[in-house]
């Protein structure tokens, strides 16, 4: 294996959305170190800083019909009974809603939570409150994809943040997705809840670390322990 092999494989993917901030960031610093040497160095610790946010690394998803994986890098901030939003169609009655909130230093690479046809795409305009807060999966810009998975339909829905203001959704209604298959990102911070069909019990807990791809936030018929096949996503 070549020295370049090897560094290329030690290094964590850089997704290509993040190509321009980078080198923005990376054109900025070398100005700021011209004007003033102490201003490169902030500029350089804010360019890997990017950089890091836009990385995109592989992930063992453990692929099962019986399993719904977390979509986002994060932590659990919100485990309730909550109404979803009326463009997922999923009517008036409240569901298990799992919100998995990432800060600025999270990976934020979406992934399907589970295998299924998407029904729905739907983008609404809204406000950029935090995304920690409940009130943000009402007034806050949101991005709202209905899954037709395996056990029933699972609503997902990428909110914007504080600081986030672009949500980027490269998929479109009527195509498919495996599960753990990345279907966007958030700029810069956000939040991605997970509406669960009836019959999902959580697996999480509040504050919980979640790894978007592999760790399981729901189960149907309790064998997530068992059914489980790891594939590198």
């Amino acid at each position: 294996m070549s020295v370049v092999s090897s560094i290329r494989d030690s290094l964590v993917p850089i997704h290509k959305a993040g190509t321009p901030f980078i080198l923005a960031f990376a054109a900025a610093t070398i100005v700021l170190g011209i004007i003033w040497e102490p201003l490169f160095w902030i500029g350089l610790a804010l360019t890997i800083w990017c950089a890091a946010f836009f990385r995109d690394p592989e992930r063992v998803v453990p692929m099962s019909d019986d399993l719904i994986i977390s979509p986002a890098d994060g932590v659990v901030s919100a485990l309730s009974l909550h109404t979803p939003p009326a463009e997922l169609g999923l009517g008036s009655e409240k569901r298990m809603r799992i919100s998995v909130f990432m800060n600025v230093f999270n990976c934020h690479v979406n992934r399907a939570p589970v295998r299924g046809k998407i029904e729905v795409v739907y983008h609404r305009a809204g406000k950029f409150l935090s995304a920690d807060l409940d009130k943000a999966s009402e007034e806050n810009e949101r991005n709202s994809l209905l899954i037709d998975g395996p056990h029933g339909k699972v609503g997902v829905v990428q909110i914007a943040g504080l600081v986030a203001r672009r949500i980027i959704c490269w998929k479109d209604m009527g195509e498919t997705l495996g599960q753990g298959e990345r279907f966007g990102l958030i700029r810069f911070g956000s939040r991605v809840d997970v509406f669960l069909p009836e019959g999902a019990t959580p697996r999480v807990h509040l504050g919980q670390k979640m790894i978007a791809g592999e760790t399981i936030l729901a189960a149907h018929n309790d064998s997530h322990s068992s059914s489980a096949t790891p594939t590198t996503v």
